[in-house]
């Protein structure tokens, strides 16, 4: 499957795709040149975000999350990411996460460097693991996601911002 008709989407706004295994296959395929440029730093990486659900709509843009043991490696990373196409994302502001995009004006991979074991490693897998568990809640964030991609379509922080108490609330569980 080619990647550009699967991936990409335009920074701030907000579109959602069908689900498609092409999204596993593509992670496989950029998780290995991840692996092999952060060999010196990674502890962990994994598949996450919508595109890591099986069977639910998603913003076509693969998220991945790369463990390290130090939070302060996260910008001499920077270097390595760059050789495979990513820019370090300074205006993302997410606590205890250092984002890299792929992809331009159109978004097709956000990498999150966050410390291995930390919180935001933890509640990251509690809330893709428990939407892969659980069908019946996997659906239930779709809904909310297709309801909320029409009212924030031209705002992506609205609508990540509108999904916090929903993704609070299963990682609490």
């Amino acid at each position: 499957m080619e990647q550009h008709k699967v991936l990409g989407l335009e920074q701030g706004l907000v579109r959602l795709h069908a689900p498609t295994p092409a999204w596993v296959e593509l992670y496989i395929k950029e998780s290995a040149l991840v692996r092999t440029a952060l060999a010196k730093w990674l502890v962990g990486l994994e598949h996450i975000g919508s595109t890591s659900i099986p069977n639910i709509k998603a913003k076509p843009i693969l998220d991945m999350m790369v463990g390290i043991n130090q939070l302060a490696d996260g910008l001499a990373c920077k270097e390595a990411l760059e050789a495979l196409g990513y820019s370090h994302a300074s205006q993302i502001d997410i606590e205890n996460d250092i984002v890299y995009t792929k992809g331009g004006a159109a978004w097709t991979h956000l990498l999150h460097v966050v410390e291995f074991g930390s919180r935001q490693w933890l509640c990251n897998l509690r809330f893709r693991d428990r939407l892969r568990n659980e069908p019946e809640l996997a659906q239930e964030y779709e809904h909310l996601k297709e309801h909320l991609s029409q009212q924030f379509s031209n705002n992506r922080s609205a609508y990540t911002k509108a999904k916090a108490d929903f993704i609070q609330s299963v990682v609490s569980q």
